[in-house]
């Protein structure tokens, strides 16, 4: 028997769910929504824009991971903050695709209370894809597929043995189904955070792009969780925590579609997703903390850019053991100079080595800096 598609139901879009199951959950998952706003907007002005710096950071990447493209993380970050008008140190030029993903990211996010439309849905994906190409293939940007590629079909396999996970409704329904979803979006009256999910679950179901609908449809959902807050300051991400949960969330989008149009599993998995992402969220003040902590404790320290730079790096979640190659590569210096800038901060109490040998030395953080007795 071939169980039919959730868009192939009678009755689709109609979705339900039911509001019982879902009530304790929301409320709690709203509650420390609301704690999380509250603390983070308390902080001073340089640690809520350090938080809100990281978070969208994290966001853009981690989305991005999640389809399998990996993009510079201080390309990233360096767009967010030129387009924030944020003043940091280490700026570097992003390449297109990156400025283009951050430009989706920020006007979802920024822009949250504009209303959401075909034309903008269009501008998300030239942006995305401002070559007109994926890969190595030519696909339709800035508008809804067409007929050229056959069925949209999600499929992994071999060639020949391919599986089948999901087959999108045909191009020929696009404008119809685009039509109904993006006018239940701008006047439905529900939960925000209810709307974000069942948003983020509709999008991906018309799948209405050659690609990028994975991505789209978690900037849809960012922009509805903004409205839920009211804020255009992101203090989580809601994709990082996607991104550490990929297999359940591939797994969960492949069961719903093939069920029946009570999709409460699915809220139920995307609330507890958004309660999880708060802890990562109080993850990121952690490290904002430790930042500002650590900068303070260095203050009257004569440090060179390339120092403040790598120190940066460091606090903002560098991955594996920092070595004087590393240093080299990161400054664009030579390996002297690298190691006579390490020795400084070493003999200043700045870093430490490692204790682990090997055949390349490791260096780390201290976790307080000890400024040095200058006598009376």
């Amino acid at each position: 028997m071939i169980v039919p598609y959730i868009h192939e139901l009678t009755d689709w879009p109609n979705l339900i769910w039911k509001e019982s199951q879902l009530f304790q959950p929301l409320a709690a998952v709203r509650h420390r929504q609301g704690r999380l706003i509250g603390h983070m907007e308390a902080l001073g002005f340089p640690l809520r824009e350090e938080a809100v710096l990281q978070a969208l950071t994290e966001d853009v990447l981690k989305s991005s991971e999640i389809e399998g493209e990996v993009l510079d993380r201080e390309q990233v970050r360096s767009s967010i903050a030129r387009r924030l008008g944020m003043e940091i140190s280490g700026l570097v030029e992003a390449d297109r695709d990156v400025e283009g993903v951050v430009e989706m990211m920020l006007d979802a996010t920024q822009n949250y209370a504009r209303p959401l439309t075909a034309e903008r849905l269009f501008d998300w994906h030239a942006a995305l894809f401002p070559m007109g190409r994926s890969g190595m293939s030519r696909i339709t940007v800035g508008a809804w597929r067409g007929i050229e590629g056959g069925p949209m079909q999600v499929v992994s396999g071999p060639i020949g043995h391919e599986r089948v996970h999901y087959q999108a409704p045909a191009s020929s329904l696009l404008d119809r189904e685009m039509s109904r979803f993006l006018a239940w979006f701008e006047t439905a009256t529900l939960d925000p955070v209810l709307k974000a999910g069942v948003a983020h679950l509709w999008f991906v179901t018309i799948h209405p792009f050659d690609d990028g609908n994975g991505r789209i449809a978690r900037a849809i959902a960012d922009l509805a969780l903004a409205r839920a807050e009211g804020t255009a300051q992101r203090f989580y991400s809601m994709s990082a925590q996607i991104r550490a949960e990929r297999k359940a969330y591939y797994d969960m989008l492949e069961t719903t579609q093939g069920g029946g149009l009570d999709i409460t599993t699915w809220l139920l998995w995307f609330i507890g997703c958004l309660d999880r992402a708060f802890d990562r969220a109080e993850t990121i003040l952690t490290g904002v903390m430790r930042k500002a902590r650590l900068w303070d404790s260095m203050a009257g320290q004569s440090l060179n850019e390339r120092q403040r730079k790598v120190i940066n790096r460091l606090l903002d979640g560098f991955e594996g053991k920092l070595t004087n190659a590393k240093w080299a590569a990161m400054t664009r210096t030579s390996s002297d100079t690298a190691l006579r800038d390490i020795n400084d901060l070493v003999r200043k109490g700045i870093l430490e080595k490692d204790s682990a040998g090997g055949r390349s030395t490791g260096y780390s953080l201290v976790e307080e800096v000890k400024m040095p007795d200058r006598g009376v």
